[in-house]
């Protein structure tokens, strides 16, 4: 429909809600291909999705397993750490000259345990059973073994943990030595010990060590942590702590959550074999972890998906989209096709009755001359929307601006139409201002032609004739131009889409109305151009105005842009 006025419109719709059905049925009944392609991505797409949960599902329990063993041997290396420090601990202050061991000999063993690395011994001991049982400790600042006469809590915790020993000692039992062992029943004097014996595996002396509590919890158990632990940026993700037989944190200064089943615990294996180190911290329960990993990996697919899907949706839309308007252009060609041929179809008919001389009246002439002038406007004004929309849509066309007497403008423009409308059975009623207008900076050629498509509409879609009024008056910085019918109206909820291409308004009073659909769109383009704006009021059964605000003062923008009187056309 040509310059779509109100109840018939301009957009990227179909022409009306009866021509939008059958487009609709076209695409989506009868291509079959079109569902068939969106279902070879949609399907796959979904078994996709439903075979990477269930191995999400599957992955979930592995790595929770994995996990655990992971975290499993990340204590165990703890513990392996502290039993190395304590092994290599008593290999160098245990293992003493064989004639260290007697009583008259026992000072040489002062002499090699000053050459050696003690740390983490807090006494070190040596029992002599030759000729009697007698217990030296050695004092460091003075290099010697001291007897111990008196009775101390360390002399008692010695002689307690080496009371089976001595046992054997007393009844000559054969010992067979399996390496350092460790007397932990007294919990704040833990002994290693090492039996000598001689080549009938009959014992005749001891060594040992008391160690060093406060030298493990400040040293050995970091240094093994900070030897075995991952590191981690964040300090709270996974940490070792270390509960005493009561239950107490003793490591790290930090509170500690009680081990539990959840969480990965083990005891030390050598020494304080009563404490428990345990994982703390978000990585420390291997099935939270896989939980966690799970919902982030579901989440990720998820979002993958719905990503994929909005370009699936994206994708059919434009494609909708876009077959729908190649119906809406093959609507175009018919229409204009319908336009193209009525203005021709007139001027030939009256062309031949000229030629054949058919008319001899000079009144028939140059009425039938008038109809001829009418319809060639008419025919041009057509092909000008058609090579103007090409010209939008190419991004080509140029505005040439030049200071114009819009009163005059329209009087011209009007004229041209007085004869169509006196033919059609329309009133017109011109209302011009009294005072002169300002100069407007104008390109008059599309103006003309946006005035003529607004004029070419009201005529259109007011099928039994009525008024057409055209008021020009200034309001403020504006010019005001409005164009009203008493045709069928335009509803509401097209107000906004008449301007678009194409579109016709969805009633099927318009719909033997032939025409390009283009009017409204450049109307809009045109006035837009020109620094104005469009607008309407319509109501249905009762008419529709169209309103062209033009501004009054556009030289200083026209400068601004450097165009000098021209000016490239926005996007349509």
């Amino acid at each position: 429909m040509n310059d779509d006025h109100h109840t018939a419109a301009e957009t990227k719709r179909t022409p009306s809600r009866r021509e939008l059905a059958t487009v609709e049925r076209v695409i989506f009944g009868r291509n079959r291909l079109f569902w068939v392609g969106v279902l070879a991505v949609v399907v796959p797409l979904a078994v996709l999705l439903g075979l990477q949960y269930r191995w999400l599902t599957d992955l979930q329990h592995n790595s929770a397993v994995a996990r655990r063993t992971t975290l499993e041997n990340t204590l165990k290396a703890v513990a392996n750490e502290s039993r190395y420090f304590y092994s290599a601990l008593a290999d160098r202050a245990l293992n003493l000259p064989p004639a260290a061991y007697t009583e008259e000999t026992v000072q040489q063993a002062a002499h090699f345990l000053a050459s050696r690395d003690l740390t983490g011994a807090r006494r070190i001991f040596v029992i002599t059973y030759q000729p009697i049982p007698r217990l030296f400790f050695y004092d460091a600042p003075s290099g010697t073994m001291l007897a111990t006469e008196e009775p101390s809590p360390d002399s008692q915790a010695v002689w307690v943990a080496a009371a089976p020993w001595s046992t054997l000692h007393k009844t000559l039992g054969e010992i067979r030595l399996t390496g350092f062992s460790v007397e932990e029943h007294d919990a704040s004097r833990r002994i290693i010990i090492n039996a000598i014996t001689d080549e009938n595996d009959f014992l005749f002396a001891i060594t040992g060590l008391i160690v060093d509590r406060e030298h493990f919890v400040s040293s050995v158990l970091p240094d093994a942590v900070a030897q075995s632990l991952p590191s981690f940026d964040d300090a709270e993700a996974l940490w070792v702590c270390a509960h005493d037989r009561f239950g107490r944190c003793v490591f790290p200064d930090r509170p500690c959550e009680p081990a539990d089943s959840d969480r990965i615990a083990r005891k030390f294996d050598f020494v304080f074999t009563d404490w428990t180190i345990s994982l703390q911290g978000r990585l420390a329960v291997p099935e939270q972890w896989a939980r966690f990993n799970f919902a982030f990996n579901v989440t990720l697919s998820a979002a993958l998906a719905v990503v994929l899907m909005g370009g699936i949706v994206f994708t059919v839309r434009t494609a909708t989209k876009e077959m729908k308007l190649s119906a809406m252009k093959n609507e175009f060609v018919s229409n204009v096709s319908h336009e193209l041929r009525t203005p021709l179809a007139s001027i030939r008919v009256f062309g031949e009755l000229m030629r054949h001389g058919r008319v001899n009246d000079p009144a028939k002439v140059a009425e039938y001359g008038s109809h001829i002038e009418a319809e060639s406007r008419r025919l041009s004004q057509l092909i000008n929307n058609i090579l103007d929309f090409s010209r939008i849509e190419a991004g080509q066309k140029i505005y040439a601006f030049e200071p114009t007497d819009v009163k005059q403008l329209l009087s011209g423009t009007i004229e041209a139409y007085r004869l169509r409308l006196k033919n059609q059975g329309f009133e017109l009623d011109l209302q011009l201002p009294g005072e002169p207008l300002p100069l407007l900076s104008l390109d008059a050629g599309a103006m003309d032609r946006a005035i003529a498509n607004l004029l070419d509409n009201a005529i259109k879609y007011s099928k039994n004739g009525g008024r057409i009024t055209v008021r020009l008056h200034r309001t403020g910085p504006e010019v005001v131009l409005s164009i009203s019918d008493e045709g069928i109206g335009i509803p509401p909820d097209e107000h906004e889409r008449i301007f678009d291409r194409f579109h016709r308004v969805g009633t099927g009073l318009v719909h033997d109305v032939k025409g390009s659909g283009l009017g409204l769109s450049l109307v809009q383009h045109i006035v837009r151009a020109h620094g104005g704006r469009v607008r309407l009021e319509s109501e249905l059964a009762k008419g529709s105005t169209f309103f062209v605000h033009l501004p009054i003062d556009r030289d200083d923008n026209r400068k601004k842009e450097g165009h000098h009187g021209r000016r490239e056309s926005p996007d349509c």
